[in-house]
Formats: structure tokens, C-alpha cells, sequence
């Protein structure tokens, strides 16, 4: 693949890696009260701190993503906040219903799949088309 082609799709992952966190965020934003309630529902203590944080980090870490400013720094804590998340609302395992099963093994997946984007991100740096390519950082095209 040539380099003009290759930031080009470099742009467009994390664009698409970053939306599911950004839509996510705001949609947490516009249901927040049900969202609390979800989170209480599966045991979490301090469901609404913890859900002012998974906004902040969702948001924030997807609008840093789509930027390509602190890429890396954002994979990292979107990868980390990724972890526990999967662990405690997406566990097929924990699940006797066979429809509720299924539907947490793709979501399951999914977030696998999230995550193996980001630790592309995290190894590979934003590309050309970045605020860190831009700045003159060398690791943001892969030179470093």
C-alpha cells in the first residue's frame, strides 16, 4: 500500500475505532439515570461517579483518538478501561438464558475486536493524518 493510501486508512480505523466510544459516551450522557440504574443493577458501588468517569473516558479518549493527538496515551486508557468493562457487563458465562448468552458473546467479541484496534493504535502510532504528525512527532508515522 502506498503512504498517501496507507495514513488515509491509518485516519479512518481510528475514526472508526474512536465513534463506538464518542457515541457511547453521549449516549450515556442522554440516559443517565438508566444507565446509573444498569450499573447499580450488576453491583457496581458508585454507580454515578464511576459513570462521570466512563463518560469523561470515553469521550475524551474517542475525541483524542479521531484527532491522532496523544494516540497512544489514549488506546492505553481506553485498552485499560476496556478490561473490567468486558469483564462485568459482557460474561456469557455468567448467563444461564441461551438468547442472553449469545447476545453477550458478541458483545464480548466486539470488545475484543475494539481492543485489538487499539493495541494497533498503541504498537503503530496515528499515522500522517494526526495532530502528532503534524507537530513533527516521528513515532506518529511509524518512523520513530
Amino acid at each position: 500500500m502506498n503512504p498517501s493510501n496507507q495514513s488515509l486508512v491509518a485516519l479512518f480505523g481510528r475514526i472508526f475505532v474512536a465513534a463506538i466510544f464518542v457515541l457511547s459516551g453521549m449516549n450515556k450522557m442522554g440516559d443517565f439515570a438508566g444507565t446509573t440504574a444498569m450499573m447499580m443493577a450488576v453491583g457496581l458501588p458508585m454507580a454515578e461517579l464511576l459513570l462521570v468517569m466512563t463518560i469523561l473516558i470515553e469521550v475524551i479518549g474517542g475525541m483524542m483518538l479521531v484527532l491522532g493527538w496523544q494516540t497512544r496515551v489514549a488506546a492505553l486508557l481506553l485498552l485499560l478501561f476496556m478490561i473490567p468493562v468486558t469483564l462485568v457487563f459482557h460474561n456469557p458465562w455468567a448467563i444461564a438464558e441461551s438468547a442472553v448468552v449469545q447476545q453477550q458473546m458478541i458483545h464480548l467479541l466486539k470488545n475484543l475486536a475494539i481492543m485489538g484496534g487499539l493495541m494497533n493504535l498503541l504498537a503503530f502510532g496515528p499515522g500522517a493524518y494526526s495532530m502528532e504528525a503534524r507537530q513533527g512527532n516521528r513515532m506518529a508515522t511509524g518512523l520513530g
